[in-house]
């Protein structure tokens, strides 16, 4: 980011320079507003990486060394992922808009399982080995949702021509 932005008396106002020096994370937030990303959802968006980071984290990481006796292929799977998720997590905090595939990624993951494995349970009447999950999974749905930066993430990874697959010369 350019000093001389940073720099601006009417940033200095809004408190986004501390004594004189940029703030790295302020420019991350003056070009965030630019983009049409509000502070408040880009707080938003922190919190939920703060959530994978913290919670998820604290759930995956105790579990794969606290747990006694073999893993099963599936659940040592599952919990590496979520184990990665979380670490991710740590860097939305940093950037949240960048990391904002880690959230598609989720998203997509928890309505796939709420279509395929909990949906046809449901409808077979087989729902109490999959009812907290699923109240977890919508609930974590219907939050991506209230607070995914929706216009900014189609403007960046839908509409934004895409990267050439060669490298220029």
């Amino acid at each position: 980011m350019n000093k001389d932005i940073v720099n601006d008396k009417s940033i200095m106002n809004d408190g986004i320079v501390k004594d004189g020096m940029a703030i790295q994370e302020a420019g991350m937030e003056v070009r965030a507003r630019a983009q049409g990303v509000s502070t408040l959802r880009l707080s938003l968006v922190r919190g939920y990486y703060l959530l994978d980071f913290a919670m998820l984290g604290i759930y995956a990481w105790s579990t794969m060394f606290v747990r006694a006796g073999e893993w099963t292929q599936l659940d040592g799977v599952a919990f590496s992922f979520w184990a990665a998720i979380s670490l991710l997590g740590g860097l939305g905090l940093r950037y949240p808009l960048a990391m904002l595939p880690l959230l598609f990624l989720q998203f997509l993951y928890k309505s796939t399982w709420l279509l395929a494995v909990a949906l046809p349970m449901w409808l077979a009447g087989n729902a109490e080995p999959v009812r907290q999950m699923t109240g977890d999974m919508i609930f974590a749905l219907v939050l991506l949702a209230a607070i995914m930066p929706w216009r900014y993430a189609f403007e960046q990874f839908v509409s934004k021509p895409a990267e050439p697959l060669r490298g220029r010369a």
